[in-house]
């Protein structure tokens, strides 16, 4: 120890303001980085001229800074920033998206001011020196997102009655059936009469077929009415679906593994052990995605006070990310909590109890439950696609579109400017859009329950669900439906028991389903989860 601080004393007594080597400038980076001394190595960067400066980059061992970071966060942001600063022709080749992508992984895992604060400084260096790393930031986040949103598609299914199945005994089902039908039609196949069917091609003439007798006719009719009966089932038609089904899972797994392996290809040291839930690492980078992209886009709303991100969609409340800890700054945000209360009373009150009176309801009575909280979902995300509508079409009204050359920082003051006046209005906003969506996509998938169509009680829980999601997604920072449902086992403070008159109190804490989803302040519930055990 004593040798490493006498060797940092005598090679700072050297050329402490200037370097004119490259290879002693290298050399000077590289021991103080190699003593965690990242300030004193930025410090030394930020003296290099240009040519020493390039020749510094390529030699550096970047990869080994990476993996250093956010401790390494200052030296790297001050080589960049320098770069940019004296418009070194060509630019080196930055490992940018490696530096982003570890940004992501620190974030996503660990969200707290301090570690924000240190690798924000960084982020908009990080954009100013290579602009397509915000969009392939971007890009990855909606993978991710899109990713966990595939794993809730491995639930239950329909059959023909409308019962809620397994896909793969549905399909066993319907297969099965199929076998008992394509059996009986070959049988009746064989014993169509001769005017049916008739090997010789010339049978089929138009003139022969001019000449047949009434009772030809008669007889045709009944062979053909007969093999109809057999196969034209409403009960066979199913099968397309379930296929369709079928297909949608195996994309949507492979769309998960994609991600996973672009994950392990970045970070060889994640823990992917049986036991870890594969939804919990998605989502964990997915919320590091928008953290950076929120730390980038703070960078280039210069020109006003209010920080929002580059596209709307980066403060999505959709359930998949989160960008703020910092609940306690925001008094209002009690108000956004009790009306989301709000929305779960009515629907415990009114909607459940509606819907259980329902006789076509009555055979599945956990459908209700699942029925509901479709409801809050859909409405979530219906508000935020209508919200991103209305922002684009403010920015196409004024001729802000990929091509115009117009200033970032303008067209983020433009849109903070046009979701404050959402904000403004919210309570008043026509949201009619956004209910028909969530009412169409519900009643689209339990077509085999038209009641629904005229469950006031549940038009209702749409109405007050599309207005809480719309006010909570137009506040900044937002909040958030948690979707994590990976956890088997009841949490205290995410999840609380859903007891009701037909259900036995069982003090059991495992998870069987979830009946409303749990509201988050960043890394804090403010709602619990509702859950059925």
């Amino acid at each position: 120890m004593n040798e490493s601080r006498e060797r940092f004393r005598r090679e700072r007594e050297r050329e402490k303001n200037t370097y004119t080597s490259p290879r002693l400038a290298l050399r000077r980076v590289l021991l103080l980085a190699e003593g965690r001394q990242f300030r004193e190595a930025a410090a030394i960067v930020s003296r290099l001229g240009p040519g020493v400066l390039q020749s510094v980059v390529s030699d550096l061992p970047l990869d080994l800074l990476i993996e250093a970071l956010p401790h390494s966060a200052h030296l790297i942001e001050t080589l960049l920033n320098r770069l940019i600063s004296l418009e070194v022709s060509p630019r080196p080749e930055i490992q940018c998206e490696s530096v982003a992508w570890r940004l992501v992984g620190l974030l996503g895992g660990d969200q707290g001011s301090g570690l924000r604060a240190r690798t924000s400084r960084l982020a908009s260096a990080l954009v100013h020196y290579a602009p397509d790393s915000r969009d392939a930031i971007d890009s990855r986040r909606r993978q991710l997102d899109a990713a966990v949103q595939g794993l809730g598609t491995h639930g239950l299914t329909a059959d023909s009655s409308g019962t809620l199945i397994s896909l793969h005994v549905a399909m066993k089902n319907e297969l099965q059936r199929h076998v008992e039908v394509y059996k009986q039609a070959l049988h009746k196949l064989e014993e169509l009469s001769p005017v049916t069917v008739n090997q010789d091609p010339a049978s089929s003439s138009h003139q022969r077929l001019l000449a047949l007798s009434h009772a030809d006719v008669e007889r045709r009719l009944i062979d053909n009415k007969s093999l109809l009966t057999i196969v034209d089932k409403p009960a066979l038609r199913q099968l397309p679906t379930l296929v369709a089904s079928l297909a949608a899972r195996v994309e949507s797994d492979k769309a998960v593994l994609a991600c996973i392996g672009q994950i392990k290809r970045t970070d060889p040291t994640l823990d992917l052990s049986d036991t870890r839930p594969v939804a919990g690492v998605l989502m964990s980078y997915s919320r590091g995605c928008a953290a950076v992209l929120s730390q980038m886009s703070e960078a280039e709303a210069t020109g006003g006070q209010s920080v929002v991100p580059r596209s709307p969609t980066d403060s999505a409340s959709d359930g998949y990310h989160s960008d703020s800890d910092d609940s306690h700054q925001h008094p209002d945000r009690s108000k956004l909590v009790s009306e989301y209360a709000s929305v779960w009373a009515r629907a415990a009150a009114e909607a459940l109890p509606a819907l259980a009176a329902l006789e076509p309801l009555r055979p599945t009575p956990h459908l209700k439950y699942k029925i509901v909280f479709s409801v809050v979902v859909l409405s979530f995300r219906a508000v935020i696609s209508l919200r991103d509508r209305r922002l684009s079409e403010v920015k196409a009204l004024l001729g802000v579109n990929e091509e115009t050359k117009a200033n970032e920082a303008t067209v983020s003051r433009l849109i903070v400017a046009a979701t404050r006046m959402l904000q403004e209005t919210a309570h008043s906003f026509p949201l009619g859009d956004a209910e028909r969506t969530v009412v169409n996509q519900v009643l689209n998938t339990l077509r085999e329950y038209p009641c629904l169509a005229s469950c006031a009680a549940l038009h209702a829980l749409v109405a007050a669900a599309t207005r809480a999601a719309w006010t909570i997604s137009l506040h900044s920072p937002p909040l958030r439906i948690d979707t994590d449902f990976t956890p088997v086992l009841m949490n205290p403070e995410k999840h609380v028991r859903f007891s009701a008159g037909e259900l036995k109190d069982r003090r059991s804490d495992l998870i069987k389903s979830f009946v409303w989803p749990a509201l988050m302040d960043g890394n804090r519930c403010v709602f619990r989860a509702v859950v059925l055990t």
